[in-house]
Formats: C-alpha cells, structure tokens, sequence
C-alpha cells in the first residue's frame, strides 16, 4: 500500500517545489532596480540618399 503512495503523490510534490521556488524567488532574493545602471547605447545615425524619383522619368517605366 505505501508502495502507491509515492506515484500518487509525485505530482503534488513537484507542484509544491515550483510553488515554494516562486515564493521564495519573489519574498527571499533581492530586487533588481527597476532602471538600468547604464542606458542603452544607441545606434550610430547614419544618413540615407534620397532615392531618385522615376516617376518622372518616361524611359523607366515600361508601357
């Protein structure tokens, strides 16, 4: 009889350690600030070339 006591029960235990994981991941560990130490570094600007307007051009437009 105790021998399905364990299969049984496995589920509930497992399902016990991630609660108690949770709790003590929330309650027990520090707190991270909600800002970060440094801001984040920004992509180099870089300028783009207009792109030349064909629509004024007959020749590239196929009729």
């Amino acid at each position: 009889m105790y021998a399905l006591i364990v299969p049984a029960s496995t589920p509930f235990v497992l399902l016990a350690v991630v609660m108690a994981l949770s709790w003590w991941e929330d309650h027990i560990l520090p707190t991270s600030s909600t800002e970060p130490a440094e801001p984040p570094a920004e992509a180099p600007f870089t300028q783009r070339r207009p792109l030349p307007s064909s629509h004024n051009s007959s020749a590239s437009t196929p009729r």
